[in-house]
């Protein structure tokens, strides 16, 4: 769909934080206030535990996971718990899919690119997300994160596409970092406000009313 209306033909998607609240960072908020702990000890910790075990690119199931969080927390819930307290605050931003509907519909690839584990396709089940994409690629699946070039190039090859005439929006400023420096367009997500703004200038035809 590259034209003057968006020199843009594809657009990646972070799940948590851009399509839905993030439920993981949310999630262990309260999992630690329910418990009497400080969350700001607490939560650093769990990210650590997500990414020491490999439950982010599938080194380990979910039971692994939340046991190595026990361990490390001491917080003694059980997984069913502890997973609904996440799941159940990863909320869809209707108005974000309503975008990915839009670039869709004007022609442009759309796909999912997020740092998720065997969580995704569960939340997949309950609000029917992956039926707005092109494709869905999910660090748990693929073995690789957003941390790395990798992960990037692998959606880029999938997809057909350039660099330079793809969209990336994500949360994490890291993340945005990096695929600005492999040559994607970047928009770091802070508030639907800002982000609408850097939206427009990014693909004005993905700025009009109709988002």
């Amino acid at each position: 769909m590259r034209n003057g209306l968006c020199p843009l033909d594809t657009a990646l998607f972070d799940f948590g934080g851009v399509l839905a609240e993030e439920g993981f960072f949310k999630g262990l908020t309260a999992i630690a206030e329910q418990a009497g702990r400080d969350p700001e000890t607490v939560v650093p910790v769990a990210y650590e535990m997500a990414w020491s075990t490999g439950f982010v690119v599938g080194g380990c199931d979910e039971a692994g996971f939340w046991q190595a969080f026990r361990d490390a927390t001491g917080i003694a819930s059980d997984d069913a718990a502890l997973t609904e307290m996440v799941l159940s605050r990863f909320t869809p931003r209707p108005f974000m899919f309503a975008i990915v509907d839009a670039a869709r519909a004007a022609g442009m690839k759309t796909a999912i690119l997020s740092d998720q584990t065997v969580w995704l396709p569960r939340l997949d089940a309950k609000y029917d997300v992956f039926s707005h994409f092109d494709a869905v690629f999910n660090s748990y699946d693929h073995g690789v994160t957003k941390r790395d070039a990798a992960f990037f190039e692998l959606a880029l090859s999938r997809l057909g596409s350039d660099p330079a005439a793809t969209l990336f929006i994500d949360d994490a400023p890291r993340n945005v970092d990096l695929a600005r420096s492999l040559g994607l367009r970047g928009i770091l997500y802070t508030d639907k406000a800002s982000f609408l703004r850097e939206l427009a200038a990014a693909c004005p035809l993905l700025g009009e009313p109709h988002v």
